[in-house]
């Protein structure tokens, strides 16, 4: 597999390509020249993403892997690679023993029958499921349920994390719940409000026209789940650790693409208000189909400048608008899109703000009304999450003699200033 550092360079070859073919494209007379030339162009660009894409991947991955190795003490190492469950009160088996994962793993080529099992395997097993409702990844269904091996959380919250890009923490600002219950959170805008030159012996003003002007909004806990992923006896028994691999990325795929597209575009009603919904108009284009430099200087400058300054500014839209906005030129000829330090780690800029692709907005040509771009503070947008992902494994008559694996999460997500991101919206007709 490729490193870091490789890939960067990959993406930063691919940038410098296209950049040569969209100027030749741009200076030759002949049409059909021209058209190949953009068509390797965007060949070229397609190739750059994935680079950047499997970059971004295996940084998220060795950073998460290198938060749990400087937070675990030395016994909760031990426990995390014995693959023993973390259950407060059970006592687990001694090195050497059988570990969890391995009884786990038991049970399923058992077909679900504890009688074929192993009398250490059943012991491991059965004591796991003494502390079900302790764990934040098991199942909690009677007969024929059990916790499963605690790596597989990992691979879902990798997985939920690549399909952001709102619910990656380093988006929006994440509060981090135990509980499901309402949260209400004061909003407030005073950036209208100004400061009066003060006359000596004068009484200040005291008419309530200068007070804050509160407001609040509530984050709930909305519940999702994946439903059952059938399992069968085959894929157990032929492929056992790329099975779980699979399983662990297919949840995740599952949960992140629901997380992603309810805080994008949820209405609100029995769900979160997604950060397009939510967000104050900014701009109309005049076309139907497609924005010009000028729209989008104004889309940016419809922010205040109070937010514009924050560390947590960006653009947002999904790939195909920014497939049509890498090729948009500032007035000067600069291109709105720049790679950046691709070797070195520093991220491509879209008009000299960073920025998020995401698919679950509505791109260029995709209908008319359509929110296309937002820009602002999206440190403004908070997203509610209540506890762990909860992943469970159950193997009873209808599912056997495979099994089924579910994926269940909580969240809520809110914008708790809508004059913080503003849309761009295509024109109505």
């Amino acid at each position: 597999m490729a490193t870091i550092k490789e890939l960067r360079e990959q993406a930063a070859n691919a940038a410098t390509e296209a950049r040569s073919l969209l100027n030749q494209a741009e200076g030759e007379k002949d049409e059909a020249r021209a058209a190949d030339l953009e068509t390797q162009h965007d060949k070229a660009m397609a190739d750059y993403d994935s680079a950047i894409g499997k970059a971004e991947r295996l940084e998220k991955l060795e950073a998460a892997e290198q938060r749990a190795s400087d937070h675990a003490d030395a016994e909760e190492r031990k426990d995390r690679d014995n693959k023993r469950p973390a259950v407060s009160g059970l006592i687990l088996p001694k090195e050497g023993e059988m570990d969890y994962r391995t009884a786990f793993h038991e049970y399923i080529r058992a077909e679900g029958q504890k009688g074929s099992m192993s009398p250490e395997a059943r012991a491991v097993l059965d004591a796991g499921k003494q502390a079900v409702e302790h764990r934040a990844q098991t199942t909690t269904a009677a007969a024929g349920g059990y916790t499963i091996p605690t790596e597989l959380l990992g691979l879902v919250t990798k997985s939920m994390l690549a399909w952001g890009p709102m619910y990656d923490p380093g988006i929006t600002t994440e509060l981090a719940t135990s509980g499901g219950g309402a949260i209400t959170m004061p909003t407030v805008n005073d950036t209208a409000q100004v400061v009066v030159k003060h006359v000596e012996g004068t009484t200040l003003t005291d008419d309530g026209g200068s007070d804050a002007v509160f407001g609040e909004k509530v984050l709930n806990a909305y519940a999702f789940n994946t439903e059952w992923l059938r399992v069968s006896k085959e894929l157990a028994d032929d492929s056992i650790i790329a099975m779980e691999t699979f399983l662990g990325g297919l949840l995740g795929e599952r949960l992140g693409r629901r997380a992603n597209l309810e805080l994008t575009v949820g209405d609100g009603t029995g769900d979160p208000n997604g950060i397009v919904t939510a967000s104050g108009s900014g701009k109309v284009a005049a076309s139907t189909t497609a924005i010009t430099f000028d729209e989008i200087i104004d889309l940016e400058h419809s922010v205040d400048s109070a937010y514009r300054v924050s560390p947590m500014v960006r653009y947002m839209f999904n790939d195909l608008t920014l497939a049509a906005v890498r090729k948009m030129k500032d007035g000067n000829g600069n291109y709105l899109w720049q790679m950046g330090n691709v070797i070195g780690g520093v991220p491509a800029t879209f008009n000299g703000h960073n920025f998020s692709v995401n698919n679950a907005m509505v791109g260029l040509g995709d209908g008319v009304n359509s929110r296309v771009m937002l820009f602002g503070d999206f440190s403004k947008y908070f997203v509610r999450k209540v506890g762990t992902p909860l992943i469970g494994a159950l193997q009873d008559k209808d599912f056997w003699p495979g099994f089924g694996v579910a994926g269940y999460i909580r969240f809520d997500g809110e914008l708790a200033d809508a004059a913080a991101v503003k849309h761009l919206a295509l024109a109505a007709s």
